[in-house]
């Protein structure tokens, strides 16, 4: 599983992606977790399986999902608790989901 994660800038979701690393399980350990800036979202989300919007830019849900929608990828926004308390646990079940519901 890839997973592609969205932010203003690209760093604030730095912490969020090494706390999912840490609770990847075993079996995931091929999975690739990356964070980029908003400016980076259309060109890379080809290559993810599950694209997941900081907070800060919920704002753009509506137009990031209609280009995800043509490659089939999944998009949704981090619950701004688990954001904000770095939950990487939580976030990455979310992304599990995302990507089993395809």
């Amino acid at each position: 599983m890839k997973i592609l994660l969205v932010c203003a800038a690209g760093m604030s979701t730095s912490l969020i992606v090494e706390k999912m690393k840490k609770s990847l399980k075993p079996e995931e350990a091929d999975s690739a977790i990356v964070a980029v800036p908003v400016e980076e979202f259309e060109s890379l989300v080809k290559d993810y399986d599950v694209v997941l919007l900081g907070p800060q830019i919920r704002y753009k849900k509506v137009e990031f999902e209609a280009i995800a929608k043509k490659h089939n990828i999944p998009l949704d926004v981090i619950n701004t608790m688990d954001y904000g308390l770095v939950k990487g646990d939580k976030i990455l079940d979310h992304a599990r989901k995302l990507y089993n519901s395809r």
